[in-house]
């Protein structure tokens, strides 16, 4: 007896869906941003600056004064900006052998000058680019509108001018910048 094997084909066709599935989620991402600023000294990247040493040797150093070499800051700031300069006390500190000890004024000794300025803003008057404004006790703007940005710099440099009055000693003050946005 023989067997019959009797194959059948079998189509199916398969109906495919126009229609795609899917599914979706979605978030919300707040950026809270706050006002910040930062002004440093460029050369130890730090809010205090190193000590700048005026060294006066010679007669003509009393009778032309002596020069700093710049010192550069850089500000920080998400918005526009001025800054502000002045000293931590009207006159110098003295450190010496002299008694009493004299009293040096800030004043007419100390002027500072902006050698460099790539802040985007103005330097402020009656500082300039180009000759030394005496520095005091009381804030003066020194840079005005200075443009919100991550490394706008700025270079100061300090000429002190205290004649012959003044005996030999270390006189001493702080100038302190204060960078404020606008």
């Amino acid at each position: 007896m023989k067997k019959v094997i009797a194959i059948a084909a079998l189509s199916i066709v398969g109906f495919a869906s126009k229609a795609q599935v899917s599914s979706t989620a979605t978030q919300t991402v707040n950026l809270n941003l706050s006002n910040a600023i930062e002004l440093t000294f460029t050369g130890n990247n730090s809010a205090t600056g190193a000590a700048v040493n005026l060294a006066f040797n010679t007669v003509n150093d009393y009778a032309n004064g002596v020069e700093s070499a710049a010192q550069q800051l850089k500000v920080r700031s998400n918005k526009k900006f001025g800054v502000t300069v002045k000293t931590n006390n009207p006159n110098f500190s003295y450190t010496g052998t002299t008694t009493p000890a004299p009293v040096m004024p800030v004043s007419g000794v100390l002027g500072l000058k902006v050698s460099a300025n790539g802040t985007g803003g103005t330097i402020a008057t009656p500082f300039s680019a180009t000759a030394y404004s005496t520095l005091s006790s009381t804030a003066a703007n020194l840079i005005s509108n200075g443009l919100n940005g991550g490394n706008q710099t700025f270079s100061v440099m300090y000429e002190a001018t205290p004649g012959f009055t003044y005996p030999a000693g270390t006189y001493t003050v702080d100038v302190v910048y204060t960078a404020t946005q606008i």
